[in-house]
């Protein structure tokens, strides 16, 4: 896409005034042309209580650590099966543990690093590229505490047919390919992105960028 295309969706998500900002991977498709450009659009993302990025499966067909420093050069917080509390009061008590988890397709995935150090009873918010990654947790997520996994990764399938929905989707992004479902014992939602892969089409299927707003029960 654009660096238009990127520009108009920062200003998307910006114009929303989310108090948290997440990203979920793939910010490049292969090569590393195109990552400066890309996180300096993406530095002028802004939330009260940070903005937060992981990595996904294009990333690391790319150069992962070029990426991720080039993203944390741009002043966003890229987490590595790594995990961090979340205050809104800006204090010591945790109104959410924030667990980022590095890329599942190339098995850099470890969810008990991420969740190393979440205060007991602190609800997890789990963010993952490849959202099929919920089926080995979700019978025991009370247990983890996770109660809602965010990721991307399927695009939708960017074609969807009626009724069949989307022919081709990608491997890890079948089973959650698109919106709010339930897995076991939490939610995940899966994001269809902004951008494209080959063939760069959408039908049926538009760029998302989501508000979420959280309650506590």
């Amino acid at each position: 896409v654009s660096l238009a295309h990127v520009q108009h969706a920062v200003s998307i998500a910006q114009s929303l005034a989310g108090e948290l900002i997440v990203l979920t991977g793939d910010y490049v498709t292969r090569g590393e042309d195109g990552m400066i450009t890309c996180a300096q659009a993406l530095a002028k993302l802004h939330a009260p209580l940070g903005v937060y990025a992981t990595l996904g499966n294009h990333d690391y067909w790319s150069d992962a650590t070029h990426v991720a420093d080039t993203l944390a050069a741009a002043g966003l917080t890229v987490l590595r099966n790594e995990g961090t509390s979340i205050a809104r009061d800006g204090g010591d008590h945790a109104d959410l543990w924030l667990a980022g988890l590095d890329d599942v397709w190339e098995g850099r995935e470890d969810l008990y690093a991420a969740l190393d150090g979440a205060p007991e009873g602190t609800p997890t918010l789990l963010l993952v590229h490849e959202p099929d990654l919920a089926e080995q947790y979700a019978e025991r997520a009370a247990d983890l505490g996770i109660i809602l996994q965010l990721s991307g990764h399927s695009h939708g399938g960017q074609i969807r047919l009626p009724v069949i929905g989307a022919p081709i989707l990608p491997r890890l992004g079948r089973k959650y390919p698109m919106g709010l479902q339930k897995a076991g014992d939490t939610w995940v939602y899966t994001n269809r992105g902004v951008g494209l892969v080959m063939p760069p089409v959408r039908l049926n299927c538009p760029p998302e960028i989501t508000a979420l707003t959280l309650r506590g029960v």
